[in-house]
C-alpha cells in the first residue's frame, strides 16, 4: 500500500514509520522542512519526502494522487493558549479538502479520549479535527488513547521528574482524576492493526491498557517501580494556573504544555468499550510492563524519539531550521579558539556529548541558574535535557538550545537558542586547523532586538568571558573517565 505519514518527525510518526517499512508499505513522509528527517538514517532511502505546511493549503500539491491510506499524527498541544484550536482546526480543515483530490480510501487518526460531557478545550479541540476529518468523505479510524507510557513519551517523563525529584508532593486536586494509561508498543500495534481493516472503516476507538489508575496512583506506582519511598497531599487551593506554573517548573515541559496539561487533567480519560478487541484482538501492557520497557530503552540510551523533539515553539508554526545560515550583519559575537593538542576525535567526542548529563563542562551551576531564570520567566528552561546521550540529529533538543546541525564529518555542531532573550542567539563549536595546529573554534553569536537587546548583550559580556574560555579549555582536555 501507498501510505501518507504526517508528522514523521513527530514522537509517533518517528517510531511508526520503521513498522510500517516492515510491513512493506510504500511510505511517503511529509515534513515541513526536510532538513528535519534524519537524512543519515538508514530509512531515509527507503521513503520518499515531501514538504508541506498544514497552516498553507497551497504547499499541499505534492501530496500523491494515489495513496491508500493516510495518518494524521499532528498537533498543535504546545502552541499558545490562544491559538491552538483555530491552528488545529486550520491544518485538519487544509488536510481534508488535500486528501478529497487524492484516492485515499482511510484516514487514521490517533487522539486522546474524550467521554465526559464537559472536555478541556485541548480536548475539545482534538474533537473538532475528528469531525473535520470525517467531512473529507474517506473512511476515517478513530484511536483515541488516555497518556501513553514509553521512553521519551510527555507522560512518562512528566511522572519521572515528579516523582524522582520531589519525596514529599503537595499536588493539586486533579491527582485523584482516574485515566488509563497505555503503553507506546500497544499503541504502535492498534495503529498498525487498523491499517487497511474494513472493520476499522468510520470507526471511533478508545485505546487503553489494562489498568485504571488516578494520577496519584501511577506515580505511586512509579516510585514502586524505582524502589522510592514517596509521599502525596492533595491540596484544594492550587488553581490550574498554579499548578501549571508549579508543573513548568519542575518538570521539561513549558507552561503553554502545562496548561494544557493541566486543564484536560481534570477530565476522566477512560475506556468507554472495548470494541477494538473485535477489530485487533491484543493483550495490552499493564502499567508497571510499561514503565519497566521504558526504563530498558533509557538504560540502553535507546530512546527512539522523544516529545521535546518535536516541539519547536509551538510544531505547527515556528520554522527555527532558518536560523541554519548564522547572520553576518547586525549581530554582536564572542569567539574563542583554544588549542589542543591530543586526538581531534576525542575533542570531538566532548562536543558531541555537551548538555544533558554531561553538562557543560565549565561552571555548570551558572548554566542551571540561567534555566532557572528562563523557567521563571515561561521559557523551556535546562530541563528538558537531550533525547541521547550519545547521539544528535538536526531538531533535537539540547537543555535550552536547538540542534541546528550536527555534523560529525564537518566536527562541527551549531546550536541555536530557545531560551528567553531580547533577540537570537546561536552557539557554534568545531575543530578547525590553522598551521598545523588542532583548535577548538567557539562562537557566540547574538541578533539584539532593539535597545534591550543590546543592554542585556553588554550586561552578559563579564560572564562570557569567565564562561566560554573555561568550557572550550574544558572541552579540549575532558576525560571521561575522570
Amino acid at each position: 500500500m501507498k501510505i501518507l505519514l504526517t508528522g514523521a518527525n513527530g514522537y509517533i510518526g518517528t517510531r511508526l514509520l520503521p513498522l510500517l517499512l516492515e510491513e512493506k508499505h510504500e511510505i511517503i513522509c511529509m515534513v515541513r522542512d526536510k532538513r528535519r528527517f534524519i537524512s543519515e538514517s538508514e530509512l531515509s532511502d527507503q521513503v520518499k519526502i515531501i514538504t508541506g505546511d498544514l497552516l498553507e493549503a497551497e504547499t499541499l500539491n505534492e501530496i500523491p494522487e494515489d495513496i491508500d491510506a493516510a495518518y494524521y499524527l499532528v498537533h498543535s498541544m504546545s502552541s499558545s493558549q490562544t491559538g491552538f484550536s483555530d491552528m488545529e482546526k486550520a491544518s485538519s480543515e487544509n488536510f481534508s479538502e488535500a486528501v478529497k483530490k487524492t484516492n485515499c480510501k482511510q484516514i487514521i487518526y490517533l487522539t486522546g479520549i474524550a467521554n465526559d460531557e464537559h472536555l478541556s478545550k485541548h480536548l475539545g479541540s482534538r474533537l473538532a479535527v475528528e469531525e473535520e476529518l470525517k467531512s473529507s468523505g474517506k473512511a476515517c479510524t478513530i484511536l483515541r488513547a488516555a497518556i501513553i507510557i514509553g521512553s521519551g513519551s510527555a507522560s512518562f517523563e512528566i511522572i519521572r521528574d515528579l516523582t524522582e525529584k520531589i519525596p514529599f508532593m503537595i499536588t493539586p486536586k486533579w491527582v485523584e482524576t482516574r485515566c488509563q494509561p497505555i503503553g507506546i508498543r500497544d499503541v504502535l500495534a492498534y495503529l498498525i492493526g487498523v491499517l487497511h481493516n474494513d472493520k476499522a472503516y468510520d470507526q471511533t476507538f478508545d485505546i487503553g491498557g489494562p489498568d485504571i489508575l488516578t494520577y496519584r496512583e501511577m506515580l505511586l506506582g512509579y516510585a514502586k517501580e524505582r524502589g522510592l519511598k514517596r509521599w502525596i497531599v492533595t491540596v484544594p487551593v492550587l488553581t490550574p494556573r498554579l499548578s501549571s506554573l508549579w508543573l513548568n517548573m519542575i518538570t521539561p515541559v513549558p507552561y503553554s504544555l502545562a496548561r494544557s496539561l493541566v486543564d484536560s487533567m481534570k477530565n476522566e480519560v477512560i475506556c468507554k468499550d472495548n470494541r477494538i478487541q473485535e477489530v485487533v484482538p491484543r493483550d495490552c501492557l499493564s502499567y508497571a510492563e510499561s514503565l519497566h520497557l521504558a526504563f530498558e530503552k533509557i538504560d540502553q540510551n535507546s530512546i527512539v524519539s522523544s516529545w521535546k523533539d518535536a516541539l519547536n515553539r509551538g510544531y505547527l508554526h515556528s520554522n527555527f531550521m532558518d536560523q541554519i545560515k548564522v547572520p553576518q550583519n547586525g549581530t554582536l559575537q564572542y569567539k574563542v579558539k583554544m588549542p589542543f593538542e591530543r586526538k581531534a576525535e576525542e575533542v570531538f567526542d566532548n562536543i558531541w556529548s555537551i548538555g544533558g548529563n554531561r553538562g557543560w563542562y565549565f561552571m555548570d551551576w551558572l548554566w542551571h541558574l540561567r534555566g532557572f531564570l528562563d523557567k521563571m520567566f515561561g521559557g523551556v528552561g535546562t530541563r528538558r535535557g537531550r533525547t541521547s546521550n550519545t547521539d544528535l540529529q538536526a531538531g533535537d533538543v539540547l537543555d535550552f538550545w536547538r540542534v541546528l546541525l550536527a555534523d560529525k564529518k564537518a566536527k562541527r555542531l551549531l546550536l541555536y537558542a530557545e531560551m528567553k532573550v531580547p533577540g537570537e542567539a546561536w552557539l557554534e563549536l568545531k575543530l578547525v586547523e590553522f598551521h598545523g595546529k588542532a583548535f577548538l573554534s567557539q562562537i557566540a553569536t547574538f541578533r539584539p532586538k532593539g535597545l534591550w537587546g543590546r543592554v542585556y548583550w553588554y550586561a552578559m559580556w563579564p560572564f562570557h568571558i569567565v564562561l566560554f574560555k573555561g568550557m572550550a579549555k574544558e572541552i579540549t582536555t575532558y576525560q571521561p573517565n575522570n
